[in-house]
């Protein structure tokens, strides 16, 4: 060590903040010599970034069994594994608070799934994850919480996973077919009851889909009552948006209703319910997209700074992309426009749809019509400069974008769209397989930057074999997150991300003893290097690991060895805290 720096290069002004802040931090566990014990893991050497946005500290953390035994100067304590940390960077396990990883349609079902290695979410513990939030947008499986839970403890899973009650799959089950209008006293009644049959049997909160079917015709005042239901368990309410742009996904200009709402309705919606309720309110995957609401941020960040300031206990989260789920199976002409079959018709399958819209294209008012609603998906897409082709039968037009497609073809890019139907795979609506990139860096910079708004994936479980319509925040989210926001584009801290996938989240659900690295606090841990950490997973090649994610441990035990999945099963189906505040 010379005078200046340690032998790390940590400046000495810092080193003392360092030791000040690990004193302040860890009490006295620092200072007192290791105990005789053995240890079942010791993690060596590492700095740790401990989950509550403070400065790194040099520290080494034990194990026994499930928790944290100690956090202190434990390099010679003796031990069944030892970790060497030196240079790496030990955290709380990330806590994902909008998950689909116990979707169960389908080859791609979750956490209950058949095959214990897609239970075992290798896609999600590589990014540092070890804690998932399931049923989210209002859909929780037809069976009840009590037997979701029992299924996946039988089963084993990898991460842990906390259950939410959903609003769409009760109402569905409440009003039956007839569910397009607004609930009768009696429908509230029974929503409530079953709302509050799925808190006793474990659920955390309640999810929402507002814009989904059958939630569409949800009214507000039906909402706060149901909401209601959660106040006297402490529960919570998250909530997808009615509209994250100018409209809803749903609706198209020659078709849908004139009082569409837009995500700013959907915000003041929300806070509303939260100040009616009293309920600790979320709203989950923020975004405000198409080219008309770029920006929309500030004013959403604005609407719930004022809330909060009033008393308002609203939150949210938020992924690390500008580009949504529903951007990688867009087509961008209307479903109506290939008659029967269009409307309910896969992406792809045995209808020829080509034949089918070159029909619907010879009456003129409907033409007129379709290039309407053609026009209104891309500016709600981001545009034509914006949507990238991924699959197309001419692979010379493969990557490129549908401006420089329309460009070469010399056609407006409504037309564009159409020609791609016409001149693609005549059995795959739309023609083509294309993803989109509807929201603006502008949004996602603002949105992680606020301190209220934590860190999820919206992602499920995937494999290999998948195919190539995933995702990449399936593989990528919390470590993009690190290096694109924090690293490179210096967005926040690198502490302030980690505080965001850990102790907020912990913190936002109401999560006792997770989200922290404290001495009693499960033993869910993450060891980054972050000279190396950044995503891989590209939409031309999703199925890639990140990088940088040298050892997971999920309730003491090793998910990630080495950089590998080991492929454990040690998670747990976690229990509500219902305290009293």
């Amino acid at each position: 060590m010379n005078n200046a720096t340690t032998s790390r290069g940590t400046p000495r002004r810092l080193l003392h903040c360092l030791v000040f802040t690990a004193v302040t931090t860890f009490g006295s566990a620092l200072l007192l010599p290791a105990q005789e014990t053995p240890y079942d893991v010791v993690i060596a050497g590492g700095q740790i970034i401990d989950g509550t946005g403070n400065l790194p500290v040099r520290a080494d953390v034990g194990i026994r069994g499930d928790k944290i035994a100690r956090v202190g100067f434990l390099e010679h304590a003796p031990a069944k594994l030892t970790i060497d940390a030196h240079g790496l960077t030990i955290v709380p396990g990330f806590i994902d608070m909008h998950s689909h990883a116990d979707d169960a349609s389908g080859a791609r079902s979750g956490l209950r799934s058949p095959d214990a290695r897609r239970r075992a979410a290798a896609s999600l513990i590589m990014q540092g994850i070890t804690t998932v939030v399931c049923n989210p947008d209002g859909s929780e499986p037809a069976i009840s919480i009590r037997e979701q839970r029992n299924q996946l403890r039988t089963l084993g899973i990898g991460p842990n996973a906390i259950l939410l009650a959903g609003y769409n799959t009760i109402r569905g089950q409440v009003m039956g077919s007839d569910y397009k209008r607004p609930a009768t006293p009696e429908e509230i009644q029974a929503m409530q009851a079953r709302v509050k049959e799925a808190l006793e049997e474990g659920a955390w909160g309640l999810s929402s889909g507002l814009e989904y079917v059958p939630a569409i015709w949800s009214t507000t005042d039906e909402l706060v009552a149901v909401v209601q239901a959660l106040a006297p368990y402490h529960a919570f309410y998250t909530e997808h948006e009615r509209s994250s742009g100018d409209a809803p996904m749903w609706w198209n200009p020659s078709q849908g209703p004139p009082d569409k709402p837009t995500v700013f309705d959907s915000m003041r919606e929300l806070v509303e319910i939260g100040e009616r309720t009293g309920v600790r309110v979320i709203a989950t995957h923020l975004k405000s997209r198409g080219e008309l609401y770029w920006g929309g941020s500030r004013v959403l960040i604005d609407m719930v700074d004022r809330a909060r300031a009033r008393g308002v206990d609203v939150w949210g989260d938020v992924y690390p992309y500008n580009t949504s789920g529903s951007d990688g199976e867009i087509v961008l002409i209307p479903r109506w426009a290939f008659g029967a079959g269009g409307e309910s018709g896969s992406s792809s399958g045995s209808k020829d749809y080509a034949a089918a819209l070159r029909r619907m294209m010879q009456d003129p008012r409907a033409a007129a019509n379709v290039k309407r609603d053609i026009a209104h998906q891309l500016q709600l897409r981001g545009g034509a400069g914006r949507i990238l082709i991924l699959d197309y039968p001419d692979r010379r037009d493969v990557g490129e974008y549908l401006a420089e497609f329309a460009k070469q073809k010399n056609l407006s890019p409504v037309d564009a769209v159409i020609a791609l139907q016409m001149e693609g795979y005549p059995n795959r609506l739309g023609g083509a397989r294309v993803r989109s990139f509807s929201m603006s860096e502008i949004d996602v910079e603002a949105l992680i930057a606020a301190p209220w708004v934590a860190s999820s994936t919206d992602a499920g479980i995937a494999l290999p074999e998948d195919g190539p319509n995933v995702h990449p925040r399936y593989y990528g989210s919390y470590p993009r997150k690190i290096r694109r926001y924090a690293m490179e584009r210096k967005v926040v801290s690198v502490q302030d991300v980690i505080r965001a996938s850990t102790s907020l989240p912990a913190q936002i659900l109401r999560i006792e003893d997770r989200g922290l690295i404290r001495e009693g606090y499960s033993a869910d841990l993450a060891v980054l290097d972050l000279s190396t950490i950044r995503d891989r997973s590209t939409p031309e090649k999703p199925h890639q690991y990140s990088d940088g994610v040298d050892y997971v441990l999920i309730n003491g035990q090793m998910v990630v060895d080495h950089t590998k999945p080991t492929l454990a099963l040690p998670g747990r189906v976690l229990d509500p805290a219902r305290p009293t505040f």
